[in-house]
């Protein structure tokens, strides 16, 4: 179910960011905008383009969250690739997607102040890189 799931959205996300998709989505729009005094602009007639965007963008939003989640696993597993194959890099950031934004931003900060201070390591009341990455 995973694999089919996969190919389905992969698809559908590819199909759906074509220019092509975006003009046939306007023409829709436009052919139903054309059609309002054939329908009397009646309830009917706006129920249709109310119902058709709000079910399309009902499925996008799931297609396009499969997308990003699909592309940000992978990143992450090439990233920590590298970081295990470069012999200075510190293994502990392996994983720390998986850390709570204060602590991910903490770490942030902790380089940052590394990077300021060239090669001496920076300490300051929040810990240094290494002490942080140590209270995982």
């Amino acid at each position: 179910m995973d694999s089919f799931f996969t190919r389905v959205a992969s698809r559908s996300a590819s199909l759906m960011g074509q220019p092509v998709a975006f003009i046939i989505a306007t023409s829709c729009c436009i052919l139903w905008a054309v059609t309002g005094p054939l329908f009397h602009y009646s309830d009917t007639w706006q129920l249709v383009i109310n119902t058709g965007t709000t079910v399309l963008t009902f499925l996008a939003v799931f297609l396009i969250q499969n997308s990003q989640n699909r592309d940000g696993s992978a990143i992450q597993a090439k990233l920590d690739e590298l970081m295990r194959a470069i012999p200075n890099a510190r293994p502990e950031f392996i994983g720390i997607e998986h850390l709570t934004d204060a602590e991910i931003c903490a770490i942030r900060d902790a380089l940052e102040r590394e990077a300021g201070a060239g090669s001496n390591s920076a300490a300051s009341a929040d810990g240094t890189v290494d002490e942080l990455l140590s209270r995982r």
